[in-house]
Parts: C-alpha cells; structure tokens; sequence
C-alpha cells in the first residue's frame, strides 16, 4: 500500500474549521454572529441560566423527599412461587425469568403466608418470618443470601 492508494473512510464527516480568516468561510466572527454574551472570548453560560430572568428550575413547586440511602427491594409474594417446579432451585435469576422481579434489584425479599403444595428451595436476600413459615412447614428451605 502506498500513501496516494488511501483514500478517507466511508461515511466521514468533515469537521467544521472557524476562526482561519474569511477564505475559509467561516472567519471573522466564527459562526457566533454579532455582539453579545455568547460571542465573547472565554464566555459561557451555565445551564439553566435565562438572562437574569428567574430560571424554570426556580419558578416550579417542589415536592416531596428522595432519601439517598434507599435501598431498592422487590417484594414478591408466596403466593406466586406455587407454579413452580418442585425440583427447581427458585433464586433471583428465576424469579426474573418468571417476570416476577427485574433482576437488577439490591434485594429481593419473599413476603406473605400461604399454605405450600410442595417443597420449595428459595435463595433470595431477606424472608419475612411468616414466608420462612410457609416455605419451612412444607419441607422445602428458606436460604439467606449475603447483602454485597
């Protein structure tokens, strides 16, 4: 290959040039129009900002409270764990797969009290303690896991 064999990607745009005098097109004021605050050398203005006007931001009500610290958990009921298969370990993989939690939570807690068929193996974070009743009077486990 030979340097006068190359040629320019497909589908490459060409970047725009400013400020290299009125041959290039774009000299002189170099696309930022006539006067003004954003036409200034080293000038910008900050998001939000609307000329001294009190922003949007600040005019609108706010609401309510977000606690940072929240930690999200999904609640899936026992009641739901009855369709599965005996032999089936339930953990959170399958519980996403059954379209019953996301899958990307922090935790995954097992709530409620019901009468169980058969034997379950449930692996999620946290149990309330009539689920771990249910899942333990109908022979199967109720196993903990570690909270990363």
């Amino acid at each position: 290959m030979h340097l006068h064999e190359l040629k320019k990607p497909a589908g490459l745009k060409k970047r725009k040039i400013i400020g290299r005098g009125n041959g290039s097109g774009h000299g002189r004021t170099s696309t930022k129009g006539h006067k003004g605050q954003k036409s200034r050398a080293g000038r910008s203005v900050r998001a939000g900002f609307e000329g001294g006007q009190m922003p949007l931001i600040r005019r609108l009500p706010k609401r309510g409270f977000h606690n940072m610290f929240a930690v999200e958990t999904a609640e899936i009921n026992i009641r739901y764990l009855e369709k599965v298969d005996t032999s089936e370990v339930i953990d959170i993989a399958k519980l996403a797969e059954m379209g019953l939690c996301k899958g990307t939570e922090k935790t995954v807690k097992i709530i409620g009290r019901a009468t169980l068929k058969h034997p379950l193996t449930v692996k999620v974070h946290k149990f309330t303690k009539g689920a771990r009743e249910s899942i333990e009077k109908s022979g199967g486990k109720a196993e903990e896991l570690n909270l990363d």
